[in-house]
C-alpha cells in the first residue's frame, strides 16, 4: 500500500538544511579551485614581471609600466608607448634586482617593445600560449604594476575576441583581446595570463570612464612581432607611398564591375615616383581589392600590405571613374620606426 501521507515539517526541515549545506560545500570546493588557479599563475608567472622604469632626454624622469620576461637570457615584451623616447631603460624584479636594459626594437603598430635585459642570466621566464585557442569566458590573470604598486595580480575573463584598437600612431591593431581583468596605469606591458601559466596577451589600453573594459595585444601577433625584431630588429611591412581615406563605393558603380564592396580605399595623397604611382594609380582612385582580397577600407589596406608582399608583384584592382581597372604594384619595405 502506497502511503500519500505528507512528511512532516521537520522531514522538510532535515531536507533543506542538507541541500542547503550540498550547495555551500559545492560553492566553497568551486571557489577553492578558482582561489588556486589564480595564486597558481601568481606564483608560476609572478617572478617573471618586471617594472620598467624609463628616463628622458636630459635625465628627466620617463614613464614606469610592466614588462615580461619571455626568455632566460633577458628577452623582456611590454609596450612600445612605455619606453617610447627613453634615454635609459632599467628593469627591476620581485626580488628587488635592477638590470639595465635596452631596446632591441619596437613596433608602434602594435604598441609593443622587445628589450634585452643586461647583463643577468637564466632569469625566471613566462611562455607565450596560442592565443588563437582562447574562448570567451576563460579565466585570466593581469599581472603588473599599476599606479606604481609592484606585483599586483586581477583576474577576470575573457569578455571578448577578435577585437580591433587603435594604435597611438593612429594604424589599428587587429585581434585584440577584451578582458575585464581590472587595468590601471603601469598594467602597460604586463602579461595576461591563462589558468595554465600561458602569456596569452600582453596588456596594452584601458578605456577611460569606462568599468571592466581592457585591452591586450594577443599573444600571436606579440609571437610575429618578437621574431621580426629578432631577425630584423624591426617589423617589416609594405610601403606602396599613398595615403587614403575609407569612402563608400557608390552602388552603380559596385554593380558594374561586379564587386560586392560597399566601401573601399580611396587614394587621397600620392608621392610622386613611388611605387603606387610608378603602376599607374592616380589620386581619387578608389581601391577595392588586393590580389582578389576585399578591401574595404584603410585598415584593410594596410593589414593586407605585409612583409610577404615586399618586394614581388600585387595586382591591385580600383575603381577610376566608375571603371574596375587593374594595377600590377610591387610594394617596397616601408620605412622603420628606430627603437628608443
Amino acid at each position: 500500500m502506497l502511503d500519500f501521507t505528507p512528511p512532516s515539517s521537520e522531514e522538510d526541515d532535515g531536507a533543506g538544511a542538507a541541500a542547503a549545506a550540498l550547495a555551500l560545500h559545492t560553492d566553497t570546493e568551486i571557489l577553492d579551485a578558482y582561489s588556486q588557479a589564480v595564486m597558481s599563475v601568481a606564483d608560476t608567472v609572478g617572478p617573471a614581471v618586471l617594472r620598467v622604469e624609463t628616463r628622458a632626454a636630459g635625465n628627466r624622469p620617463g614613464g614606469t609600466g610592466s614588462g615580461v620576461t619571455i626568455a632566460p637570457d633577458g628577452l623582456v615584451l611590454t609596450n612600445c608607448h612605455v619606453v617610447e623616447g627613453a634615454r635609459e631603460i632599467r628593469l627591476l624584479d620581485t626580488e628587488g634586482r635592477v638590470m639595465e636594459a635596452r631596446a632591441i626594437g619596437v613596433d608602434p603598430d602594435t604598441d609593443l617593445a622587445l628589450l634585452r635585459a643586461g647583463a643577468v642570466r637564466d632569469l625566471p621566464h613566462a611562455m607565450l600560449g596560442d592565443s588563437k585557442s582562447l574562448r570567451r569566458g576563460q579565466l585570466v590573470v593581469a599581472i603588473g604594476n599599476p599606479l606604481g604598486f609592484e606585483s599586483t595580480v586581477t583576474a577576470g575573463v575573457i569578455s571578448a575576441l577578435g577585437r580591433s584598437l587603435r594604435a597611438r600612431n593612429g594604424r589599428l591593431i587587429e585581434d585584440v583581446i577584451q578582458t575585464d581583468a581590472a587595468l590601471n596605469p603601469g598594467n602597460s606591458g604586463g602579461p595576461l595570463v591563462s589558468s595554465r601559466g600561458e602569456v596569452i596577451g600582453i596588456n596594452t589600453a584601458v578605456i577611460r570612464g569606462a568599468q571592466g573594459i581592457c585591452f591586450a595585444v594577443a599573444a600571436n601577433t606579440a609571437q610575429f612581432v618578437l621574431s621580426e625584431l629578432i631577425q630584423h630588429g624591426r617589423v617589416r611591412r609594405g610601403y606602396i607611398g599613398v595615403s587614403g581615406q575609407t569612402v563608400e563605393v557608390p552602388r552603380r558603380h559596385a554593380r558594374n564591375a561586379e564587386i560586392e564592396n560597399r566601401t573601399g580605399a580611396m587614394i587621397s595623397g600620392l608621392e610622386q615616383g613611388g611605387p603606387a604611382a610608378q603602376a599607374g594609380l592616380m589620386s581619387f582612385d578608389t581601391i577595392v581589392r588586393v590580389d582578389g582580397e576585399a578591401v574595404t577600407g584603410v585598415d584593410d589596406l594596410i593589414r593586407i600590405l605585409n612583409g610577404e608582399r615586399i618586394g614581388r608583384p600585387v595586382t591591385f584592382d580600383a575603381l577610376r571613374r566608375g571603371q574596375l581597372r587593374s594595377f600590377d604594384v610591387t610594394p617596397t619595405e616601408r620605412p622603420a620606426v628606430k627603437a628608443a
